[in-house]
């Protein structure tokens, strides 16, 4: 896969997935946009892929306030001249255990708005970019409980269910301008962050899946890649499990 020549933003990229993919696409050739809500984290990244700069960026960005996230998406494009792919990661998970009786409103506004909103906002002003560019791709990371209920989730499980329809609708809009949209629904991931939780508990999250393990970060990041590049060149509109056999069941 080859990302030679282009330019690609990635939100929530200094930690977990968004650094996994941020750091595949920059080994490939392309030219990355780190986006976090902390913009020393965002350089710091940035700077350790790129340390001239030239070839990465690091941007701060609240992707749930949408006059942000346009700041983002022209800021990425008045330094790298042009925008050809973007992954829409950045979110939350919000409080758990809590059934829908027991979520606030706090708790229900900022999951929607940080999981759900996010990714309209991000497409809103990525797609035009694109389009002055000669089109591009766009990955969204919903979940698995995009596509079943999970009980105890009912903020983030609407967002992921959400993500899916925006990315649905997008993919239609503008299949035939060039611009590719898809999304992928991961199961459980290893990440930093979800390694630091009880055994008892990542060890139910690994049986959740038929293959009794969590998924390991690049293998997601590297199933996005695909997605993003050429070789995909016929998929939009799609929503791809990358879940051990979670939803087989």
């Amino acid at each position: 896969m080859n990302f030679q020549g282009k330019v690609a933003l990635v939100t929530g990229s200094t930690t977990g997935i968004g650094e996994a993919i941020a750091e595949r696409l920059h080994q490939h050739g392309a030219k990355v946009i780190i986006a976090s809500r902390s913009l020393q984290k965002a350089q710091q990244k940035a700077r350790s892929l790129s340390a001239d700069g030239q070839t990465a960026l690091g941007i701060g960005c609240d992707v749930s306030k949408p006059e942000q996230v346009c700041q983002l998406i022209h800021g990425s494009v008045s330094h790298f001249g042009r925008l050809d792919y973007a992954v829409n990661n950045a979110g939350t998970t919000g409080e758990d255990n809590r059934n829908v009786t027991e979520q606030t409103e706090d708790n229900w506004e900022n999951v929607i708005a940080n999981s759900l909103s996010s990714v309209f906002y991000c497409m809103k002003y990525e797609i035009p970019e694109m389009l002055k560019s000669g089109g591009g791709a766009i990955v969204n990371l919903s979940a698995v409980n995009g596509l079943v209920g999970i009980a105890g989730l009912a903020p983030y499980t609407t967002a992921k269910h959400g993500v899916i329809g925006l990315t649905k609708s997008a993919a239609l809009e503008f299949a035939c301008k060039g611009v590719r949209v898809n999304a992928v629904a991961p199961g459980y991931v290893s990440t930093s962050r979800v390694n630091e939780l009880p055994e008892e508990i990542l060890r139910n999250f690994a049986n959740s899946h038929p293959m009794a393990r969590m998924a390991r970060m690049d293998e997601v990041a590297e199933f996005v890649m695909f997605l993003l590049s050429e070789n995909a060149s016929f998929c939009t509109g799609g929503i791809y499990p990358i879940d051990g056999g979670y939803l087989a069941r």
